[in-house]
C-alpha cells in the first residue's frame, strides 16, 4: 500500500496534542475512476462546522484524484493506494489512521449538511454503546437517475434542523454511503471489512454492520443529515451486480452475519426488479444485465460453484 500525503508539514499528530478536545474523528473515502466528481463533492467538507482531523481518501491510481483541487481545505489530506474493491480500500483506510477515534466512512458523492461532523462527535459522546451510526439520507440519487451537486446542494440548504428531542434508534445495518465507525471496537476485536465480496462489495455494509452489532449499537441518526448523489460513473457492471445480488447475500447466510429472511426478502426483491423491468429498463439501470447475472449467480447455487468471487472473471 503506498500513501501520499498533502501538506505534510500541516499534519498534527492523531490524539495527543490536538488542537481542541473530544474525538479523533477521520473522514475516509474509497473512490475509483470518478477524479469529476470528487473535484465537485469533497471540497464541500470545508463547510464543517467541526472540521474532521484528516480527510483520507482511498484509490487504485493517484490520477483518481485531482488534488489541486483539494489543496486549500482547511484541514490534512492524504490519499491512500490500493488495489480497486470497495472492501479492500476501506481496510486500507483503518490502516491509515491507527490512532482514529471515529472513522466517517462517505462515497465519495455524498454531501453533509455543515452539522453533520459535530453531530457526529456528540453522538459519540453520549452514547459510549454505540459503534456504528448512520445518518438520515434526505434524498438519494441511487434509487433514481442521480442527483447532481447543485441540487444536492439545494436539498440541504432547504433542510429544517430536525428537532432536538429527537432520539437515535437501532437499525439493522448502517448504509455505506454515510457510516460512522468506532475504531477502538474495531481494533479490539479485529474487525474488518470481508474482501471476499469483491470490486463493489454488495450488502458489504451489512456484513460488517452485523459484525459490529455483537460487541456495540448500530444507530440510525436523525441529526445526521446528508445527501447521496448516486453519480452512475464509475459503477459495477450490471451483470456482475446481477450475480453479486445473488451471490453475496447467500455467501452472508454462510458467515452468519446476514439471516435467510433477510437474504430471501433481498433476493427476491432484486430479482423481481429486474424481472418486471427488464423490457422497459430505466435508461441508468442495466436490467437485462442485471438480470442474466441473477440468474448465473442462481444456477451456479444449483451447481454448488456459487462464490462472490465469480464476478472477478466477468466482463
Amino acid at each position: 500500500m503506498n500513501v501520499e500525503t498533502m501538506k505534510p508539514q500541516s499534519l498534527p499528530p492523531l490524539n495527543n496534542a490536538k488542537l481542541f478536545p473530544g474525538l479523533t474523528i477521520v473522514v475516509g473515502i474509497p473512490s475509483s475512476g470518478r477524479r469529476d466528481i470528487i473535484s465537485a463533492v469533497v471540497p464541500n467538507l470545508a463547510q464543517q462546522g467541526r472540521k474532521p482531523d484528516q480527510l483520507v481518501i482511498c484509490t487504485p491510481a493517484s490520477d483518481d484524484v485531482d488534488m489541486a483541487t483539494l489543496a486549500n481545505l482547511p484541514f490534512p489530506v492524504r490519499l491512500v493506494k490500493s488495489e480497486r474493491g470497495l472492501c479492500r480500500q476501506r481496510n486500507a483506510i483503518i490502516d491509515a489512521v491507527p490512532n482514529a477515534d471515529i472513522i466517517l466512512f462517505l462515497d465519495d458523492d455524498f454531501l453533509l449538511a455543515a452539522t453533520y461532523i459535530a453531530e457526529l462527535e456528540k453522538l459519540f459522546l453520549r452514547n459510549p454503546d454505540v459503534d456504528v451510526t448512520t445518518g438520515t439520507v434526505l434524498a438519494d440519487g441511487a434509487t433514481g437517475p442521480g442527483i447532481s451537486v447543485d441540487e444536492g446542494l439545494a436539498v440541504l440548504r432547504d433542510a429544517h434542523a430536525p428537532a432536538e428531542n429527537l432520539s437515535i434508534r437501532e437499525t439493522y445495518s448502517g448504509y455505506g454511503c454515510n457510516m460512522a465507525v468506532r475504531m477502538s471496537t474495531v481494533h479490539i476485536c479485529r474487525l474488518r471489512f470481508d474482501e471476499g465480496l469483491p470490486f463493489y462489495g454488495w450488502l458489504e455494509d451489512v456484513d460488517f454492520s452485523r459484525a459490529v452489532s455483537r460487541f456495540g449499537r448500530v444507530v440510525v441518526s436523525p441529526h445526521l443529515l446528508g445527501v447521496h448523489l448516486g453519480t452512475k460513473t464509475g459503477r459495477m457492471s450490471g451483470l456482475r451486480l446481477g450475480y453479486s445480488q445473488i451471490a453475496n447475500p447467500i455467501y452472508l447466510v454462510g458467515k452468519r452475519s446476514m439471516s435467510w429472511h433477510h437474504a430471501i426478502a433481498q433476493m427476491i426483491r432484486n430479482l423481481a426488479s429486474n424481472v418486471a423491468r427488464v423490457w422497459r429498463p430505466e435508461p441508468w439501470v442495466d436490467r437485462q444485465g442485471r438480470l442474466k447475472g441473477n440468474v448465473l449467480a442462481i444456477s451456479d447455487f444449483l451447481r454448488g460453484r456459487l462464490s462472490p468471487q465469480n464476478i472477478r472473471s466477468m466482463d
